[in-house]
C-alpha cells in the first residue's frame, strides 16, 4: 500500500502511505507563512500607542516593547546559544553575514542537491534576521530539506540537536504532513528529536501558526442524498478566488475512515480541472489519509471546491482542505494551524497588527492536546535587510525563538516547559482570561 520513504528516526521501516505521499508531492508550495495579498483586521478594538511604522527608526520601539532592550542592559543577549532556522529560502545569505546577520552561521543542506540556496527566497534570511536583532550573541545554524521530503527535515532536525541548537525555528508550513492534529508519523519522529520538553537537554521549537485561516475548511464530511459534502447547508461547491495567476494547490487531509474524491470545478465551463481520491490508511493504530490537487488559474474564470463521499463516514472522522494561492468562500478558522505548529510540543504563534488584533489570517486553534496558538507577536517586524518590513506570522515565530535564546542565556538549565510557563506568565493577555484560539496566552514578551 505504500512506499518506503527513507528510514524514520525512532520509526524504523515506517512505510508511508500512497495517499500520504502523493499530497506531500505538493507540500513545497506556497508554503511560507507568509501574508496572502489582502490583510484586514477582523473586529475592532481600542487603538493603543505603539512605534512599529518604518524599518530602522523604530528597531528601538520593538526592542522595548518585547522587554527585550532591559534584558540587554542587564547583559543577556543570547550569548551560549544556538539556535537553527529551518526553511526553504536562503538564497543571498553571505552578504547578510556581519550585518543583518552575525559574522558566521553554521549551515547544512538536506536536499538532494545539497544546495542550501536552491530556491529563489530570501523568507529564512529574514527569519535569522528578526533572531539576531532580538538575541545578537546567539550563534545561528540554517538549514533546509528536501521539499518532497520529510525524513529529510526530521534529519535537518536532528542534525541542528546534534550541533547544539538549545531552539530551532520553522515559519513554513507543511499542511499534508499532518493530520491537522498535531499527530502522524512525522510528528512522531519529531518528538524523538524534540524531547518531551522535561529536560534542560530537550530542544524548544517554535513554529508559525500559519495564514490559512481565510483559506481552510475544517469538520466533519455532510453528505447530501447525492454523497457531495457540503460545506454549509445546501452548499456542494466551495469558491475558491485566486491570487492572481499564482498556480493554486488544494490539500485535503485528516482523520476519516472512508474514500473521498476532491475536485477542483472551472465554474466559467462547467469542467472538472483536477481531481484525486482520498484513501484512507491504517498509520499507527489510526485511519487517516491525505490527498492534493494543483491548477492554473485562467483569467476571468471562477472556481470552486468540490468533495464526493465514497463510502459512510463517520461521526469522529474530522478533515481538513486547505487551499495554498488563493482565497476560501466558505472558511473555518478554527483548527486552521498547520504543521508543524499544529504539534503538542511545539511553540506556536500568530500575530497581531499595531492595534493588537489579530490579523484575519493568521491561523486560529484548537489543533492539539496543547491549546493553541501558544501566543501571538506584532508584526510587521523591522528589517535591515531590505526596506519592507517582515511581516505575517513568518515574523512571529522567530520572535518567540529569540526570547527563548535570551532566557537561556541567563539560566542554561531551563527547560522548554519553563521556558513556556515564564512566557505564559509575561504575556498580555488581548482577550478574555486565559487562552483563547485566536491569540493563545496573548502578546509575547519577556517577563
Amino acid at each position: 500500500m505504500g512506499r518506503m520513504i527513507g528510514h524514520w528516526r525512532g520509526m524504523p521501516g515506517w512505510a508511508m502511505p500512497a495517499a500520504v505521499a502523493a499530497a506531500i508531492l505538493f507540500a513545497s508550495f506556497a508554503t511560507l507563512a507568509e501574508p496572502p495579498k489582502t490583510e484586514a483586521p477582523d473586529r475592532s478594538r481600542p487603538v493603543v500607542t505603539t512605534a512599529y511604522r518604518t524599518p530602522l527608526d523604530e528597531r528601538g520601539a520593538v526592542l522595548a516593547d518585547l522587554g527585550v532592550a532591559r534584558w540587554h542592559q542587564q547583559g543577556w543577549r543570547g550569548q551560549g546559544i544556538k539556535v537553527a532556522i529551518l526553511d526553504s529560502g536562503f538564497r543571498g545569505y553571505r552578504a547578510a553575514l556581519g550585518t543583518c546577520l552575525p559574522k558566521r552561521v553554521t549551515a547544512k543542506s538536506f536536499r538532494v542537491d545539497g544546495d542550501l540556496e536552491a530556491r529563489d527566497s530570501q523568507h529564512g534570511i529574514l527569519c535569522a534576521e528578526v533572531i539576531h536583532a532580538l538575541a545578537p550573541d546567539a550563534e545561528l545554524l540554517l538549514a533546509n530539506w528536501e521539499p518532497d521530503s520529510p525524513e529529510s527535515f526530521a534529519r535537518a532536525m536532528a542534525w541542528a540537536k546534534s550541533e547544539g541548537a538549545r531552539v530551532a525555528t520553522c515559519s513554513v508550513i507543511m499542511p499534508s504532513w499532518s493530520d491537522g492534529a498535531g499527530g502522524g508519523p512525522v510528528h512522531a519522529s519529531l518528538r524523538a528529536t524534540l524531547g518531551d520538553g522535561q529536560s534542560a537537554r530537550d530542544m524548544m521549537f517554535t513554529a508559525s501558526a500559519g495564514n490559512l485561516a481565510q483559506r481552510h475548511w475544517g469538520g466533519t464530511l455532510a453528505p447530501n442524498r447525492h454523497q457531495d459534502h457540503q460545506w454549509i447547508a445546501g452548499q456542494q461547491l466551495n469558491p475558491i478566488v485566486p491570487w492572481g495567476n499564482e498556480r493554486v494547490a488544494v490539500e485535503l487531509y485528516g482523520s476519516l475512515s472512508c474514500a473521498c474524491q476532491l475536485q477542483v470545478i472551472d465554474r466559467t465551463t462547467g469542467k472538472v480541472v483536477q481531481e484525486a481520491e482520498l484513501t484512507p490508511e491504517n498509520v499507527d493504530g489510526r485511519m487517516w489519509g491525505q490527498t492534493a490537487v494543483r491548477f492554473e488559474p485562467e483569467p476571468r474564470h471562477d472556481y470552486a471546491v468540490a468533495v464526493r463521499i465514497l463510502g459512510v463516514p463517520s461521526a469522529n472522522d474530522h478533515v481538513h482542505l486547505v487551499v495554498l494561492g488563493g482565497h476560501l468562500d466558505h472558511c473555518t478558522q478554527a483548527g486552521s494551524i498547520p504543521f508543524p505548529g499544529d504539534g503538542a510540543n511545539v511553540m506556536t504563534f500568530g500575530c497581531v497588527d499595531e492595534r493588537r488584533q489579530r490579523l484575519a489570517y493568521s491561523s486560529c486553534g484548537p489543533n492539539s492536546q496543547r491549546p493553541k496558538p501558544d501566543f501571538v507577536a506584532q508584526v510587521p517586524f523591522p528589517l535591515r535587510f531590505r526596506d519592507q518590513p517582515f511581516t505575517g506570522t513568518s515574523a512571529a515565530a522567530p520572535q518567540g525563538a529569540a526570547l527563548a535564546a535570551i532566557l537561556m542565556s541567563r539560566d542554561p538549565g531551563l527547560t522548554p516547559q519553563r521556558i513556556h510557563g515564564a512566557l505564559r506568565s509575561a504575556a498580555v493577555d488581548l482577550m478574555q482570561p486565559g487562552h483563547d484560539g485566536e491569540t493563545g496566552y496573548g502578546l509575547l514578551r519577556l517577563p
